[in-house]
């Protein structure tokens, strides 16, 4: 999502994706009380998507894009439909069982339950193969029209990928704010912004945040647990004011030669296929 929407403070939370999911979870409850696992998944899958489109289509028709300007947009815009969620959830009575998604844990994680998960292999390994258009891309409309590569096509293509993990990953586990913000950053400081050259360490860098989360919160309260999104959503705020300060600092001036290197050889492949 950051690649594609060339800025680096866009994620599942502050593009509106997680909201846009819990909303379709919500009319789930409300139009299909008796679905399984597998239709509110269906409600979460459509609703993350044009949540995610409308987010995208919307900061496009912005005239000043400035690196601050386009997650406030996305974090405003999902305030409105979690507010809207929450209006509907009190008027229908269904509050206490959407609260189960508004927060990240892990009870939920059962057998019967936690197999959607699954589906997140196939769209990881599309996104694995797509890789270097997503690169593409994200290197602007004129750029990619340049090397032939259909713009938007491959743009909301990429977001649809994005939204389906990460309502697949809501309606098992809930909503886990600012991994998808502060993971990809942390690691592209290191290794660069090349998608297929980054994506294992990310899911592991990823995973291995979570687990310290995790532990953290079934240690701070012993016997008793905090939810993760709590120890998530205090460490991922502060991780994110230091990545805001620095970006706001250093700007896109400073580019390593790692980097410039890998974007180069990115074009130089693409150029050589599209010729």
């Amino acid at each position: 999502m950051q690649q594609l929407c060339m800025n680096k403070f866009v994620s599942p939370t502050t593009g509106a994706t997680i909201s846009s999911a819990q909303f379709g979870i919500l009319l789930a409850l409300i139009l299909v009380p008796d679905a399984t696992i597998w239709g509110r998944a269906i409600f979460a899958f459509v609703s993350a998507i044009l949540g995610t489109w409308i987010f995208v289509w919307f900061i496009q028709r912005i005239q000043y894009k400035d690196i601050v300007m386009v997650p406030l947009v996305g974090i405003m815009f999902g305030n409105v439909i979690g507010g809207v969620t929450n209006f509907l959830a009190y008027k229908y009575e269904v509050t206490q069982a959407l609260s189960t998604w508004l927060v990240g844990h892990f009870s939920m994680v059962l057998k019967g339950r936690y197999e959607i998960v699954y589906l997140t292999v196939p769209l990881v390994i599309l996104a694995f193969i797509f890789a270097n258009h997503f690169n593409i891309v994200g290197m602007g409309k004129d750029f990619s029209k340049n090397l032939g590569v259909p713009y938007n096509f491959v743009l909301f293509a990429g977001l649809t990928i994005a939204a389906m993990i990460t309502a697949s990953i809501i309606v098992v586990v809930g909503s886990i704010s600012y991994i998808g913000l502060i993971v990809p950053n942390v690691v592209a400081m290191f290794k660069g912004d090349k998608i297929r050259g980054t994506l294992v360490d990310t899911a592991l860098f990823g995973a291995l945040f979570v687990l310290v989360c995790d532990i953290i919160g079934r240690v701070v309260i012993m016997p008793y647990e905090l939810p993760i999104e709590l120890i998530v959503g205090i460490l991922g705020s502060l991780i994110f004011v230091a990545l805001l300060i620095y970006r706001l600092k250093h700007g896109r001036k400073i580019v390593s030669i790692k980097l410039f290197n890998e974007q180069k050889e990115v074009n130089n492949e693409q150029e050589k296929k599209y010729i």
